[in-house]
């Protein structure tokens, strides 16, 4: 009941703050054309917490660089990411991880309208000693409904499968689960506090995860326990975008995490990221 309580009560604060707020807040439409678009980007992390789990034990950063181009306006797109920690003693933790998806949405001119993206990822391990025994593979689908709630709320629920990616590894069925991921984002607009721009945007999220069994390899393969099936952790951050030039945007982002089942974290963490992103 705390875990949830808590939870509850940061939706209670987004909503109050959209009710203040929310005067005409949403973002006018992206136009899109038939090209070829995306974006390279490299952030900085003080620490990786990926999916409630420090990979990085001890709270080390990571340099994470990322490519995703979008394929003509057909809603496929792929995305490759790389994340490699600040220290040397991390270098088999390192992963690369592309992905390709697909992203649409049905509904469009209903209140219920839903918005999705489906997804497959591999995660590949390229300095680990033997080869491929802690590469894992994943599914996923995200869905939001951008205008199911007022205010300018956006409740969000995400569900992933993982699993290792071939038999008799070493990891066994230690990767291999579901995470069930509750999300409510908002946009707060602010007056402007860049030049040439007309107004600042606060992107505030909060979710919820219900970890069913999965984890990634490395902390496994350290620890060999199975994670629990339970609650594991609940995530709030706030990100904003600072333009550069027309294609080039700086986004700072803080975070915060409540961990509530020691198989996944045994500690509460914060982080901050700082990102540079060129548009095309």
């Amino acid at each position: 009941m705390k875990k949830l309580g808590i939870l509850f009560a940061v939706m209670v604060l987004l909503t109050v703050v959209g009710i203040v707020q929310a005067e005409d807040a949403a973002a006018p439409p992206v136009v899109k054309d038939n090209g070829l678009h995306g974006y390279f980007d490299v952030t900085y992390a003080s620490r990786y917490i990926w999916r409630g789990f420090d990979l990085y034990n001890n709270n080390h950063g990571a340099i994470q660089p990322s490519v995703d181009v979008d394929l003509f306006g057909s809603g496929f797109g792929v995305n490759v990411f790389y994340s490699r920690s600040t220290t040397a003693s991390f270098e088999e933790a390192q992963w690369l991880v592309p992905t390709i998806y697909y992203t649409n949405k049905f509904f469009a001119n209903e209140s219920y309208a839903t918005h999705y993206k489906v997804a497959w990822s591999f995660y590949d391990f390229p300095h680990h000693v033997p080869g491929r025994d802690l590469n894992a593979q994943e599914i996923s689908g995200a869905f939001w409904w951008p205008k199911l709630l007022p205010w300018g709320l956006v409740p969000s629920y995400t569900i992933v499968c993982m699993w290792p990616d071939r038999s008799g590894s070493a990891t066994g069925d230690l990767t291999a689960g579901w995470a069930h991921i509750f999300g409510l984002g908002y946009d707060w607009v602010l007056p402007a506090i860049m030049p040439e721009t007309k107004e600042q945007v606060i992107h505030l999220s909060a979710q919820a995860v219900y970890n069913d069994g999965v984890g990634p390899a490395p902390h496994h393969f350290k620890d060999g326990d199975n994670v629990d099936h339970d609650w594991s952790h609940a995530v709030f951050g706030a990100t904003t975008d600072f333009p550069i030039t027309k294609s080039l945007v700086f986004i700072p982002g803080a975070y915060y995490q409540n961990s509530w089942d020691e198989s996944v974290n045994s500690q509460d963490e914060f982080w901050v990221t700082l990102s540079l992103r060129y548009l095309f």
